[in-house]
C-alpha cells in the first residue's frame, strides 16, 4: 500500500527534547515514520492513507504542542512597503528588553556590595518579581504543560531552577533574616557557604531568565538567517504575468497561468514559469538560480526557466510547466526536504537529548543530597543543585545539525548546488574516486569538425587539397540530418564559404552518404562504405574517422569530435585537489576518449561502454574497494548515478538523471561538482564541530556545577552562550564561495 507524506508546522517546541518527544509520539502510531526538526519547526510524516492529517495534528496536540499544515509563503512586500516582522521574534524582543532593564539593577546590587543600601533587598524583590513571573512565563507555561503530559524538557530545568531560587529568596526575606534593614550580601563566582536564612538568590532568578531569553532571541534571529536562502528561493518566482489572449495582453496572477499559455516578458521582468521562447531574442540572467554571473542568450526555440530575469529584449514564451512542476519549485522542494532530514550523527544527539533532562534532574537531586550529607550546609547545597539545573540545557545539541544543514543547503541553492539530504554529506567525506561521463559532462555534447587529413602517395592525387576535400564532403553532408554530418557541413562552410549543391544524394543507413557533386561521385562515411564500393582504404587510417572518396579513390579523412567544455580541465584539477582519482567513462571509441582525457588531464579511461553497462562499471570499481562518485547528465547515466556511493547530476541533463542523483548541479559546469563536494564536506565538518562543542560543553559544565565551582547566574550565561555559539558557527557557511 502506498504511503502519504504530510508536512506539519509544529508550534511550542523550545528545545531538542521537545522535538524528540513529538517525534516519538508520532512514530508510535501504526505505520507512521516521522522526523521532527527543531531548527525548522517542521515534522515530515510518512503515514498510511487511512490516517488523516487531523489524526496527526491531534496526536501532536495531546503531546502538549500545536500543529498545522504549512501556510503558503507570504507575498513579497511592495518596494515601498516594510517587510512584516516575525511576531514571535517581536514578542521575544519585548520580553527580553523589559527583563534586561529590570534585571540589570538586581544583578549589579547583588554583585557589587558597595552599591547596597539599607533595604536594597526589597527593591531587588520589586524589580526581580516581574522578570521571574512575566519574563519567565514561557518557561513556566511549557514546564507545566510538559508536567501534565508526564515529560520534562529544558524548560523544566529553567523553570524549576529559577522558581527554586525565587522561592528560597521569598522564604529568606519574609521568614528569615534577609529582610532586615542593614542586610548586606556578597557575590562569589563559585558556591559560597552562608547562613541560609539571610541569603537571597534574586539575581540568580532574574539574571538566568534574562540570559536565557537573550540566548533564545539571538538563536531565533540566527535561525531566520539560516533559512533565508530557502525563503529567497521560494520567493524568486514572479507574482503576476502578462498573458496573450489573442493579440491582447491580460495581466493575471501567476497562479492562474496554465501550461500552453503564451505570455510576454519585458526587459527587467522575471520569467513567470518554465517554457519555450516562441518569439523574440534576449539575454536572461539566471544567477539567482544557478550562481552563474554571465547572462545567457536566448532566441526562438530556447528553453527558459521561471524565476530568471529578462535582461534586454521582449520575449513571448509558451508555458511548459506551472506551480509545483516548475524547476524552481522542484529546487525549493529538494532544499526543504534536505533541511528537514537528519544525519546519522544528529540521530545520536536526539537520542541523548530525549533522556538528558530526566538524567539532569536526578543529578541535581543527587548534588543536593550529597552536599547536604558532606557539608550540612543547605545554602551551598541548594546553590550547587540550582547551578546543575541551569547549566545543563541540551539546546546546543539539538541545534548542532539542523542549523548547519539549513545554512549549508541554502548556500548551496544560491550557488546552483542542490543537496538532497543530510546522508549525502557523509558520502562526500568517504569518496576517493570520481567517474565522469564524457558526453554532456566533460564535453558539450555538440559535435564539431576537429581535423582534416589529406592522403598523399598512391591514395590521393596531387590536385587534392584540404579545401577541395572539405567542399565536396561538406556539400554532400549538408543534405544529411545526422549529427556527425551536420558537424562536417558546418565546419566545411566555416572554412570554405558557400558550398556547392549536390546533383544526387543517397543516405546509406549506418554507413554514410553517397552522391554527385560537381560531376564527381563522392562517398563520405565509414570505411565499410568505401569497401562496399571497391575503394581501398589505407591501413593507417584513424579508427572512427569519416572517410572521403571520389572517382574510386580514397582522398582523406575528417575527424569529428565532441567539444570539450572550456572549464573541464580546471574542474578535473580541482577534483584531484580534493583527493579524488578521476576516471573518464564513455561509449565512444578509445582513441576519441583518450584524446578528450589527455586534454582535460585524466589518466584512466574506460571506453566503449554500452549505456546499460555503466552501472556494472561502477560496481566493479566498488568491488575493488573504491568509494565512487559518478557525474552524469543523461537517461543512460541514471542507473550508474543510483549505483554510485555519491551521484552528481548536471542540472542541464534529464529528469531521470536528476532523480537518481544525490547532488544536482543546476548549471552544466563541471567545476561546480568540485564546489559541491567541498561545500558538503565543509557542512559536515561544521556539524561535527557543533556536536563536539555541545557534547564537550555539557560534559565539562555538569561536573563543575555539581562540584560547586559555578554560581547559578554564571551557569545561565554559559548555557545561553552555548546555543548562540552553535548557531553562529553554522552561519559561517554563508560565506562559502
Amino acid at each position: 500500500m502506498t504511503s502519504t507524506i504530510t508536512e506539519l508546522t509544529i508550534g511550542g517546541m523550545t528545545c531538542a527534547s521537545c522535538a524528540a518527544r513529538v517525534e516519538k509520539k508520532l512514530n508510535r502510531l501504526d505505520g507512521v515514520t516521522a522526523t521532527v526538526n527543531y531548527a525548522t519547526e517542521k515534522a515530515r510524516v510518512e503515514h498510511p492513507p487511512e490516517l488523516t492529517v487531523d489524526d496527526l495534528i491531534a496526536t501532536v496536540v495531546k503531546t502538549g504542542y500545536t500543529a498545522e499544515e504549512p501556510l503558503p509563503p507570504a507575498p513579497e512586500p511592495e518596494p515601498d512597503e516594510t517587510p512584516a516582522e516575525d511576531p514571535e521574534l517581536a514578542s521575544l524582543r519585548q520580553r527580553l528588553t523589559v527583563s534586561a532593564v529590570l534585571a540589570a539593577p538586581v544583578v549589579l546590587l547583588a554583585m557589587v556590595p558597595a552599591l547596597q543600601f539599607d533595604n536594597w533587598q526589597w527593591l531587588s524583590l520589586t524589580l526581580a518579581s516581574p522578570v521571574v513571573v512575566w519574563g519567565g512565563l514561557p518557561f513556566h507555561r511549557a514546564a507545566w504543560t510538559n508536567l501534565r503530559h508526564g515529560a520534562a524538557t529544558m524548560d523544566t530545568l529553567v523553570s524549576v531552577g529559577t522558581l527554586a531560587a525565587y522561592g528560597w529568596s521569598l522564604w529568606a526575606l519574609f521568614l528569615g533574616d534577609a529582610g532586615m534593614t542593614g542586610m548586606r550580601h556578597g557575590f562569589d563566582l563559585t558556591v559560597d557557604r552562608a547562613d541560609g536564612t539571610s541569603t537571597i538568590y534574586l539575581e540568580v532568578a532574574a539574571g538566568v531568565i534574562t540570559f536565557i531569553l537573550l540566548g533564545r532571541y539571538l538563536e531565533a534571529r540566527a535561525k531566520r538567517k539560516a533559512g533565508a536562502a530557502l525563503r529567497a528561493l521560494m520567493e524568486l518566482g514572479a507574482k503576476d504575468v502578462a498573458v496573450l489572449r489573442g493579440s491582447t495582453e491580460v495581466r493575471i496572477p501567476v497562479t492562474e497561468l496554465r501550461a500552453g499559455d503564451l505570455f510576454v516578458v519585458r526587459p527587467g521582468e522575471k520569467i513567470a514559469t518554465d517554457g519555450t521562447v516562441t518569439a523574440g531574442a534576449s539575454a536572461v540572467d539566471a544567477s539567482l538560480l544557478t550562481g552563474e554571473s554571465m547572462p545567457l542568450d536566448v532566441t526562438e526555440g530556447s528553453e527558459v526557466t521561471g524565476g530568471c530575469v529578462n535582461v534586454s529584449g521582449r520575449l513571448v514564451v509558451r508555458a511548459a510547466a506551472v506551480g509545483a512542476d516548475t524547476r524552481l519549485a522542484r529546487m525549493a522542494k529538494l532544499v526543504e526536504d534536505a533541511q528537514n532530514g537528519k544525519a546519522e550523527v544528529q540521530r545520536l544527539a536526539d537520542r541523548i537529548s530525549a533522556v538528558f533532562v530526566p538524567v539532569v534532574l536526578l543529578i541535581a537531586l543527587g548534588t543536593l543530597v550529597t552536599w547536604l550529607l558532606l557539608t550540612d550546609d543547605p545554602t551551598a547545597s541548594f546553590t550547587a543543585a540550582v547551578a546543575v539545573l541551569i547549566i545543563a540545557c541540551p539546546c546546543a545539541l539539538g541545534l548542532a545539525t539542523p542549523t548547519a544543514l539549513m545554512v549549508g543547503t541554502g548556500r548551496g541553492a544560491q550557488l546552483g548546488i542542490l543537496i538532497k539530504g543530510p546522508e549525502v554529506l557523509e558520502s562526500t567525506r568517504r569518496v576517493d574516486t570520481v567517474v565522469l561521463d564524457k558526453t554532456g559532462t566533460v564535453t558539450t555534447g555538440r559535435m564539431r569538425l576537429t581535423g582534416v587529413h589529406v592522403y598523399g602517395g598512391g591514395y590521393g592525387t596531387s590536385g587534392t587539397d584540404e579545401t577541395e576535400l572539405l567542399r565536396l564532403a561538406g556539400a554532400l553532408e549538408h543534405s544529411s540530418e545526422h549529427p556527425v554530418a551536420r558537424a562536417v557541413a558546418a565546419g566545411a562552410a566555416e572554412r570554405c564559404g558557400e558550398l556547392p549543391v549536390p546533383k544526387t544524394f543517397e543516405n546509406v543507413p549506418g554507413l554514410g552518404v553517397r552522391g554527385s557533386v560537381d560531376g564527381r561521385l563522392v562517398l563520405v562515411g565509414r570505411a565499410a562504405l568505401l569497401a562496399s564500393e571497391g575503394v581501398e582504404v589505407p591501413a593507417a587510417a584513424e579508427p572512427g574517422a569519416v572517410h572521403v572518396a571520389w572517382d574510386g579513390v580514397a582522398r582523406g579523412t575528417l575527424t569529428v569530435a565532441d567539444t570539450v567544455k572550456d572549464t573541464s580541465a580546471e574542474a578535473v584539477a580541482r577534483l584531484r585537489g580534493l583527493g579524488l582519482h578521476p576516471v573518464l567513462l564513455t561509449g565512444d571509441h578509445r582513441a576519441v576518449a583518450e584524446a578528450v582525457a589527455a586534454e582535460v588531464g585524466i589518466d584512466e579511461v574506460i571506453a566503449g561502454v554500452l549505456p546499460e553497462e555503466k552501472a556494472g562499471v561502477i560496481r566493479r570499481l566498488q568491488e575493488q574497494g573504491k568509494t565512487v562518485a559518478m557525474v552524469g547528465d543523461g537517461v543512460n547515466d541514471a542507473a550508474a548515478l543510483a549505483t554510485a556511493d555519491l551521484g552528481l547530476a548536471m542540472g542541464t541533463g534529464t529528469d531521470a538523471a536528476i532523480e537518481a542523483s544525490d547532488l544536482t548541479l543546476v548549471r552544466g559546469d563541471l567545476r561546480v561538482a568540485a564546489d559541491a563536494i567541498r561545500l558538503s564536506r565543509r557542512t559536515l565538518a561544521t556539524i561535527k564541530g557543533n556536536l563536539g562543542w555541545a557534547f564537550g560543553y555539557n560534559l565539562a559544565a555538569l561536573p563543575l556545577a555539581a562540584a560547586g565551582l559555578l554560581n547559578p547566574m554564571i551557569a545561565g550565561l554559559a548555557m545561553a552562550f552555548s546555543s548562540v555559539f552553535v548557531v553562529t558557527n553554522s552561519l559561517r557557511l554563508r560565506r562559502f564561495s
